[in-house]
């Protein structure tokens, strides 16, 4: 039975982790990114509802005196 020759495997490896490197690399160049983002300042408009002019209070059956 032959020996199984293992001398290459290194180079073999190591190439193939440069090629993936090189390969994302260049996958996540064609990405474009802001360079500098900015917050806007988003403010929701108030709505004014009938029930937040008028003092209410709601009782609960059993909060009230016997």
């Amino acid at each position: 039975m032959p020996q199984l020759d293992t001398s290459t495997w290194l180079t073999m490896i190591l190439s193939m982790f440069l090629a993936l490197f090189i390969i994302f690399q260049l996958k996540i160049s064609k990405h474009n990114f802001y360079h500098n983002p900015e917050l806007m300042m988003t403010k929701a408009p108030k709505q004014n509802t009938p029930w937040e002019t008028k003092w209410t209070k709601i009782y609960l059956p059993l909060s009230l005196p016997l």
